[in-house]
């Protein structure tokens, strides 16, 4: 059986081994090592990274209590050098251990319990037993986690029988039964747990809550510890450093400055849609004199969708002609009525756009097409208005 170092000395990088067994599967090889550092995930811990003999190890898994480890080839010898990606393997050591840390924090202050916990690429979170924690709460969490990183607790590591448990005054009772691990952050936690932990508080510099989510009747607590928190201060400092020169001044007055930036935003907004609303008014009234017939064509070479959709929205209160619009830059028709004529707006849209090139349909009273070319646009929308004429001409 494979010797874990992983458990006796979280700290090893580089180590000599045995390859005892190799197989391979779905064009991946899988390496039994007599001794190994690579942790194979659990608990909510990923795997570990780094190499055997030069060759990256993909992956560890366990397979039929066996560890093994996964490359793209078979080592060159049986005696291997292996390396433990060092940056990742610290990195979740301190992130993991935050979590002990924090869960231990939160029943302190108020018995909230975790329920799960994960150990993600950007963030980790923790589930916890209460629909709300309040800012307040977070402030006072943050605060005291913090307090016991500065003190620098000890943290041992250790194994105990099932009849041992009953004299452990743990946190939460484990699922398993034998070779139960224990992790104890003195006078502060006692957790059963089978990932890697730093030795003392004080290795995780620092944990900064980041955010919450309620997730189904839970609280998804965010947060980040050790070098995580510390890049995102400083990519935090640094994007409030080039904010506070770009509206020229301190970062406390940021906040201030952008809710000025965006109420006048808001009433630009307000003032513009007042200003095309009047605009379309007058446009409207163009159209109408300039379109006497029962159908209103135009095709707008500057006028996105949305905006066409708007003034249509406009026009069929004022008209019963139908609509027939294409908007040149989104490459898109509407064919629209308010329901006075006797055109089926989607049956026609999807039975005749697609002679050319077009995709689309809508109900019996507004209708959209999109093409892939304006010149097939062009050309389907002449021929659909002589179709829609010899249609209610009849």
């Amino acid at each position: 059986m494979t010797k874990k170092l992983y458990y006796s000395d979280p700290y090893i990088i580089n180590w000599n081994t045995t390859i005892i067994s190799t197989m391979e599967k779905k064009d991946k090889i899988f390496v039994e090592l007599g001794e190994t550092a690579f942790y194979p995930g659990g608990g909510g811990q990923p795997v570990d990274i780094g190499k055997i003999d030069g060759l990256e190890v993909e992956d560890v898994q366990i397979i039929n209590n066996t560890i093994y480890h996964v490359v793209q080839k078979l080592p060159g010898q049986k005696f291997v050098s292996c390396e433990i990606d060092w940056k990742t393997r610290f990195d979740h050591m301190q992130q993991h251990t935050a979590q002990h840390l924090l869960s231990a924090v939160i029943e302190e202050l108020y018995q909230i319990p975790t329920v799960s916990f994960h150990l993600g690429k950007d963030y980790t979170t923790i589930d916890l037993e209460t629909n709300k924690l309040t800012p307040d709460q977070l402030i006072l969490i943050e605060e005291k986690a913090n307090h016991y990183i500065t003190k620098n607790l000890p943290i041992d590591t250790y194994f105990v029988t099932q009849e041992q448990l009953s004299e452990i005054p743990l946190r939460k009772l484990p699922k398993v039964t034998d070779h139960i691990r224990i992790v104890d952050i003195k006078n502060l936690d006692i957790s059963a747990c089978a990932g890697t932990h730093v030795n003392q508080t004080g290795e995780l510099n620092l944990l900064k809550v980041i955010k919450t989510e309620k997730q189904r009747g839970q609280t998804r607590l965010f947060f980040l510890s050790g070098e995580r928190a510390r890049n995102d201060y400083q990519n935090a400092h640094m994007i409030l450093e080039r904010m506070s020169l770009l509206f020229q001044t301190n970062k406390l007055e940021l906040f201030t400055r952008l809710e000025k930036l965006d109420k006048e935003k808001k009433e630009l907004v307000k003032e513009n849609d007042y200003l095309k609303n009047q605009m379309n008014e007058h446009f409207v009234h163009s159209l109408l004199e300039n379109n006497q017939g029962d159908i209103v064509k135009e095709v707008f070479e500057d006028r996105s969708m949305k905006d066409i959709t708007q003034l249509a929205k406009l026009l069929i209160t004022k008209s019963s002609s139908i609509l027939l619009f294409a908007s040149a830059m989104d490459r898109k028709i509407l064919l629209q009525h308010n329901g006075s004529q006797p055109i089926h707006c989607g049956e026609y849209i999807k039975s005749f756009v697609s002679n050319y090139g077009g995709k689309g349909g809508g109900n019996q009273l507004l209708a959209q097409a999109t093409f892939q070319k304006v010149e097939d646009l062009l050309l389907c929308m002449e021929e659909l208005s002589k179709l829609i004429q010899k249609e209610i001409s009849h």
